[in-house]
């Protein structure tokens, strides 16, 4: 179990990572060309093409008093369903940019990485046997950046499974096939952020699997001071094929609905398996949610996806 000071060290990394500051930047919008992403926004930058700015919109549009919830609401289903002509919206850029100042958003951002993206980074380092806060924040920053279980993976097919290979040999394994992997992207951009796994290694280096602070990354004193990252690069590692998975009208198919199905039915629930999202897979999606401490809104988010494993 990592303390509050650890957890908030390993958020920290991240929020550099993405914004340059060990506190993030809650109103920070970004658009670069290329990124499969699209449209991203807030402490560590969640995306458009993801569909997961649309979780963290509707849930501050959800939260009592806040400043812009009423601007934003009308994005929502918009936001829902992807649309990538937001990203050229300069009034829902605007309203960002206006809504990051609000504390409301604020706790918004804070809870929604926490649920989004922490919890499910913590449940997968403890299942592969990780005990390191090192090793949860190289978990983390992969669920945010995108591109987790592919690179996990690659991994264990070169060096075996976690428990039999260690935690000490594992991880750097991963955080050495994560740098190729990304050196050699088809998405240059995403070259561009070897920096990431540059900064783990000299973590590793310095044996600072603790991350004792204070402590140095991309150049900057994680310690109260918030200072800039050098030239982060902002682009998500994010399969933008990879849809978040909810009931609509007509019903979603595909070969990722019966992923879900297929999960499923392995914890127990009985459901189709024909790839089609109907609202007998919305209720045992629902029902799953409950159980595990998962918000039961009948989307197969990353929260959802990471748990279940698939």
């Amino acid at each position: 179990m990592l303390s509050e000071l650890q957890k908030q060290a390993a958020q920290a990394i991240v929020n550099i990572f993405e914004t340059g500051k060990t506190l993030g930047d809650y109103a920070r919008v970004t658009l670069l060309a290329g990124d499969p992403g699209h449209l991203t926004y807030g402490r560590s930058q969640t995306t458009l093409g993801s569909g997961n700015l649309y979780l963290l919109i509707k849930s501050y549009c959800d939260a009592p008093n806040a400043a812009c919830g009423r601007a934003l609401k009308p994005y929502l289903k918009r936001l829902a369903d992807i649309d990538l002509s937001l990203d050229r919206d300069a009034t829902l850029r605007a309203l960002l940019t206006e809504a990051g100042g609000d504390p409301v958003m604020q706790d918004a951002q804070d809870a929604f990485f926490d649920r989004v993206y922490w919890s499910p980074a913590a449940k997968a380092a403890s299942a592969l046997g990780f005990a390191a806060p090192l090793s949860t924040a190289v978990v983390y920053d992969s669920l945010i950046h995108g591109s987790w279980g592919t690179i996990r993976d690659l991994t264990t097919k070169r060096v075996g499974d976690p428990a039999r290979a260690g935690e000490k040999k594992w991880v750097p394994a991963y955080v050495a096939e994560r740098r190729n992997w990304l050196a050699t992207h088809s998405n240059t951009l995403l070259r561009r952020t070897v920096y990431r796994m540059d900064a783990f290694n000299t973590l590793i280096k310095n044996g600072n699997w603790t991350l004792g602070v204070p402590m140095s990354v991309c150049g900057v004193s994680v310690d109260e001071a918030a200072l800039s990252c050098r030239a982060p690069v902002l682009v998500s590692a994010n399969d933008a094929a990879t849809r978040n998975l909810r009931l609509t009208n007509p019903p979603m198919t595909g070969n990722d609905v019966k992923a879900l199905q297929k999960a499923l039915t392995r914890e127990g629930y009985a459901v189709n398996s024909d790839g089609v999202f109907d609202e007998g897979l919305d209720g045992a999606l629902k029902a799953w949610q409950e159980e595990n401490g998962i918000v039961a809104d009948g989307i197969a988010g990353p929260a959802t996806r990471t748990i279940l494993g698939f």
